[in-house]
């Protein structure tokens, strides 16, 4: 006796839940896209009259001594023979992650480097997509790359040096009146335990941000890809409970070399001095790999770190001072 095929699914049914796989497929890739874009909606700048999505050059003719990168939440000037900036400000334009409380925020008085002699004098490269925007100018034996985004919570920005001479650039940092450098002690407290990261594991180090004491969840730190700080002879005692290696410091205090408002660095040709903001700032995260040739304009964690956070209003032993050198 032959034994019968199974019943099969009418084709309506079996169309019915292709349907519905398809759609939740979509609705999964759609709200991933919603996370990372979180913070950032109707974000884009205007520069040099142009906005919108676009790829374009502006005739050296047409780019005056300064010029403003406005956006939404994030705005800046570029000093245009240089490509150093005054005055990045977050606007306090209202959005769920606003890190300002609505306060207009300057946040670094100046980044500015140093290129001993050289200057931009090429036509301004503009690349803008959404919120995303690269800035590039060259000149004889130098060119300069700013990358930016208007974000609430900052986003990336980074300043990328390239000389002939493969030298490196050195780039100081200015804060605006009212946002200081501090040690911070919540990463003190934790100071060698070993934590999770993506599907590995990192030590938590001493960690240096800046924050301000207007905003509560207003908090950032630089970002360096093949820099080195330069000592400014700022010398500190802070509290640190523990060593690096996690065992009881017997004194409870460690010495920091750091000014409470300016920090200079040293960029090798084609690395990268950047800040990040907010849990970006605080997270448990490795050094930025070493690279110089096209590298990732970040490294993206995506919520796979531990974020220790910061202490509102930061206390004054862990404030760093003089806030410039000598």
């Amino acid at each position: 006796m032959q034994a019968k095929d199974p019943p099969r699914a009418p084709w309506r049914i079996i169309a019915g839940v292709l349907v519905l796989i398809v759609i939740a497929a979509a609705f999964s890739v759609a709200r991933g896209h919603a996370a990372t874009a979180a913070g950032c909606e109707g974000g884009g700048f205007t520069v040099l009259g142009l906005s919108g999505d676009q790829t374009t050059s502006v005739p050296a003719a047409n780019v005056p001594a300064t010029f403003l990168v406005k956006g939404k939440y994030v705005e800046f000037t570029v000093v245009a023979d240089s490509f150093g900036i005054t005055d990045y400000t977050f606007t306090g334009a209202p959005n769920a992650l606003d890190m300002t409380g609505g306060q207009k925020t300057v946040v670094f008085a100046s980044k500015t480097p140093n290129h001993r002699g050289l200057t931009l004098t090429g036509p301004v490269s503009v690349e803008s997509v959404g919120e995303s925007i690269t800035l590039s100018r060259s000149g004889p034996g130098l060119s300069m790359k700013l990358q930016a985004n208007d974000c609430a919570k900052g986003g990336l920005f980074q300043m990328e040096p390239q000389r002939a001479d493969g030298t490196a650039t050195r780039i100081t940092h200015t804060l605006a009146d009212g946002v200081f450098y501090f040690d911070n002690p919540n990463f003190r407290a934790r100071e060698g335990d070993v934590v999770p990261y993506k599907d590995t594991t990192v030590k938590v180090a001493a960690r240096i941000n800046f924050a301000n004491d207007v905003s509560a969840n207003f908090v950032g730190r630089d970002s360096p890809q093949v820099a080195t700080r330069v000592l400014q002879g700022c010398v500190n005692t802070v509290p640190a409970p523990r060593n690096p290696d996690g065992t009881p410091n017997p004194t409870g205090t460690a010495t920091v070399d750091h000014c409470g408002g300016q920090s200079v660095w040293d960029v090798a040709s084609g690395g990268r001095m950047g800040g990040v903001f907010g849990d970006d700032a605080v997270e448990v995260a490795p050094p930025s790999k070493a690279c110089t040739h096209q590298c990732q304009a970040q490294d993206r964690v995506r919520g796979q770190a531990v974020v220790l956070g910061f202490p509102f209003k930061v206390p004054n032993e862990s404030r760093l001072q003089p806030r410039f050198p000598g």
